[in-house]
């Protein structure tokens, strides 16, 4: 099969190319199109090419079966309605919002340009779809750093609250969703589901820490694994890769191999963080997920390792200044909490303050970048 790289700037030409591949079409490249093959296996319809927050790039195919899957599975969880577009239809959640619409024969709201609450409540404002007489539904998909800003001007604008508890389910996703945040959006009327999922699974399909009809989610040695029928096809070029992180037992089930850490209690899943985002500070192995879940209780921050002379690697926070007026009060802040919920050798050492959190297209912090800025003579 054919597949033809797109350009992801323009949301409308997206739609229509997933329509295509949705159908009989080419298949679609999002993402980075440089070196991939020009055909890929039958039944696939869309590459996503991301980079991820490790700065590795992956082109991940999905077939239409895995992305109708896991639109259907959404519908049946959630319910179904008009959808709008916040985020860039070449990352995985937004591709999804697409084929969404397009299982559900609705008309999407997209949100183009640079996001921020003023457009989204003007956008929100035309999402008044109706049939039979009776409102459409409406949802959206959003990462915390969007639902963040949109909270920040719901408590001095009213407009702003009413648009956000306007849709019967905002889907949260991308990144650990702070507890104080979900309560001040919950304060707001939001209806929030948070997600969990990849690229690799066709997006979110952990809901509430309740996998969708038809995923199943086990852990071996303390990693989370995924099956069912949203599991991508594998790397497009890249069979080693396919082979290390899907695997198959000997009943013939394929399993995905997240390279997360949680677990599984009682049909609940529970992700701690990456297995392999740790540090050993003083011969101590130190999550720095765990540390970042602490510290964004406090402020909107991220957590990365950085090299200390003492101790071997220190956590450090990096914060936008806006987020940190005080950052001496905010380290002290951020090691009474870290100490208290994890221990002494968890705690960071400095504070890292930028003019904005770099970020990647998908609204993820760009941990390379990050991590760059902590380096050896970094200030905060």
């Amino acid at each position: 099969m054919r597949l033809e790289p797109l350009d992801g700037d323009d949301p409308r030409g997206v739609l229509r190319a997933l329509r295509a591949a949705l159908g009989a079409g080419p298949a679609v490249a999002l993402g980075s199109a440089e070196r991939l093959p020009t055909d890929v296996p039958g039944g696939t319809a869309v590459v996503v090419t991301t980079s991820g927050s490790s700065g590795v790039p992956k082109s991940v195919m999905l077939s239409r079966s895995a992305l109708t899957s896991s639109a259907l599975a959404t519908a049946d969880r959630i319910g179904s309605g008009q959808w709008l577009l916040a985020l860039p239809a070449t990352y995985v959640a937004g591709v999804q919002v697409l084929v969404r619409s397009l299982v559900q024969g609705t008309e999407p709201a997209i949100l183009s340009g640079r996001f921020s609450a003023p457009a989204f409540a003007h956008v929100v404002s035309g999402m008044h779809s109706s049939r039979g007489g009776t409102r459409v539904p409406t949802y959206a998909s959003l990462v915390p750093a969007q639902l963040q800003t949109l909270v920040d001007a719901a408590d001095a604008d009213p407009a702003i609250g009413r648009a956000l508890a306007s849709f019967e389910g905002i889907l949260i996703g991308g990144q650990a969703l702070p507890a104080s945040l979900r309560e001040r959006a919950d304060a707001h009327g939001a209806r929030i589901v948070r997600t969990y999922g990849s690229s690799e699974t066709a997006g979110g399909c952990v809901y509430d820490g309740v996998p969708l009809d038809g995923v199943r989610v086990a852990t071996v040695e303390g990693e989370l694994r995924i099956a069912g029928p949203t599991l991508s096809d594998g790397y497009l070029g890249d069979p080693a890769l396919t082979e290390r992180a899907f695997v198959r037992e000997a009943d013939g089930t394929r399993w995905y191999r997240t390279g997360d850490a949680g677990s599984v209690d009682d049909g609940v899943v529970r992700v701690t963080g990456r297995i392999d985002n740790v540090l050993v500070s003083g011969g101590v192995n130190v999550s720095l997920d765990r540390v970042e879940r602490v510290v964004r209780e406090l402020f909107d921050a991220v957590v990365v390792a950085a090299p200390d002379e003492r101790w071997g690697e220190t956590p450090v926070i990096v914060a936008a200044r806006s987020e940190v007026p005080d950052p001496d009060a905010a380290l002290a802040a951020a090691r009474v909490a870290v100490e208290a919920a994890i221990g002494k050798p968890a705690r960071p050492s400095r504070v890292i303050l930028v003019d904005a959190l770099p970020r990647l297209a998908s609204g993820k912090p760009d941990r390379v970048a990050l991590r760059a800025l902590a380096g050896p003579g970094s200030r905060s």
